[in-house]
């Protein structure tokens, strides 16, 4: 199961040829346990409810792990 805080990046792969992968930034998780669905800002400023599925994985806050 999936756990996020806030500050946490999610990552999205795209999961069809020519989807393109999405990064955001939780900025507020609504559970108590921290699985999802989480609010999202994405890159393109959009910012949306997100219920992330197995393409998705998150970077905590800080760490020096690189999506690319």
């Amino acid at each position: 199961m999936m756990h996020a805080n806030v500050g946490d990046r999610l990552i999205v792969e795209g999961t069809h040829v020519g989807d393109v992968r999405r990064e955001g930034v939780i900025t507020q998780v609504r559970r108590d346990d921290h699985t999802p669905p989480y609010t999202v800002r994405w890159h393109d400023g959009h910012e949306g409810l997100v219920f992330p599925g197995p393409d998705a994985r998150i970077i905590p806050a800080g760490s020096s792990d690189s999506p690319h």
